[in-house]
């Protein structure tokens, strides 16, 4: 995922004087995965890059701005005005409220100043989800913003090793069948983005075609057939117990006509209850490597961090940010599209 991520893309670290954003961006930059814009108080983040023995010069791929004396400040004031006029906030309000790293960060990628952007290492993920989507808003044609986890296996006792995606285990809490089925579209697109793969979508639930009747299994269901008729190309099977979605003797045995063969690598949870414990377990018990939460549906990249991350995490998360840069500008050079398209106003 790392090496796929080596580019030129820009990212902006709004919480640029925490020392495990410091020691990220700087290893972030050492392995090549991106450009790294440190967004703070200039001098708090100075002394934090000095600390970790950087003595560099803007231009190297570190570079430090601070809200409150940039030279895009005005235009950063400018911009969120106009974003923002709409809920009576005035032009005084905008100034002050641009100097915020959190909005000033998610400015900059609005701007084009930079491709995507990474905070939450002091926030909560509200107010990072909040800011994506009232300054940079949703990607054209994205019905809605959900999340993901990239969960690594390499584990000797994992009975299938590397990347699978599980989604949504950080934002929409209780979707019906159509957000399920927008879950799942974003999520297959983001898995081929991150690994380079065919995405192979279980729909999940704790029933397999039909072994048990109720109307959170034929939510399930309904949101699968959304999919096919969305995606007829997309692999994809739902209802479907985990088991059967991921080993295939037990998928011979529960779900032996399934397109998936027990070989999954994409798992849409029904809920947040189920999405959330879920990557959980794979973490802390199952030995997985999870990252993110991963938003997805964005116009670009928008990510929230832990306020318990570690400097790994946050490193982790920044080549993740200039994989979906990536992605997006592949995609953009496909299917052009202004920088202007309108931003839900929220």
């Amino acid at each position: 995922m790392k090496s796929a991520a080596r580019s030129s893309r820009t990212i902006a670290l709004s919480e640029g004087a925490d020392p495990r954003i410091v020691q990220a961006a700087l290893e972030a930059r050492r392995l090549g995965l991106a450009r790294l814009i440190l967004v703070g108080d200039g001098d708090e983040v100075r002394a934090q890059l000095k600390a970790h023995g950087y003595d560099g010069q803007d231009g190297d791929g570190i570079a430090i701005q601070d809200p409150a004396s940039s030279p895009h400040a005005d235009d950063m004031a400018q911009a969120y005005y106009r974003l923002r006029q709409h809920k009576g906030v005035t032009l005084d309000q905008a100034a002050k409220q641009a100097r915020d790293p959190h909005i000033y960060a998610a400015l900059l990628v609005r701007e084009g100043l930079a491709d995507g952007t990474l905070g939450g290492a002091v926030v909560p993920t509200a107010e990072v989800v909040r800011n994506a989507l009232q300054i940079i808003g949703r990607a054209p044609g994205s019905k809605m913003v959900s999340s993901f986890f990239l969960m690594m296996f390499d584990a000797p006792h994992h009975p299938r090793k590397g990347a699978h995606v599980f989604a949504d285990g950080g934002l929409v809490i209780d979707p019906d069948a159509d957000e399920m089925a927008q879950i799942a579209l974003a999520s297959a697109d983001s898995f081929r983005a991150m690994t380079g793969q065919e995405p192979r979508v279980a729909m999940l639930s704790f029933s397999t075609h039909g072994s048990a009747k109720h109307a959170d299994v034929t939510k399930v269901a309904e949101a699968t057939a959304l999919v096919r008729a969305a995606r007829p190309d997309l692999i994809v099977d739902g209802e479907i117990q985990f088991d059967a979605a991921i080993i295939p003797e037990i998928a011979q045995a529960k779900a032996p006509e399934s397109p998936l063969q027990g070989a999954a690598n994409v798992f849409v949870f029904p809920d947040l209850n189920s999405g959330n414990i879920g990557y959980k377990i794979a973490q802390r018990i199952g030995g997985a490597t999870a990252i993110g939460p991963i938003l997805q549906g964005l116009a670009a990249p928008a990510n929230d961090l832990s306020r318990g991350c570690s400097a790994s995490d946050v490193l982790h998360m920044i080549a993740v940010t200039a994989s979906q840069a990536n992605a997006l500008r592949d995609a953009a050079s496909e299917t052009p599209a202004g920088p202007d398209a309108e931003v839900e106003k929220t």
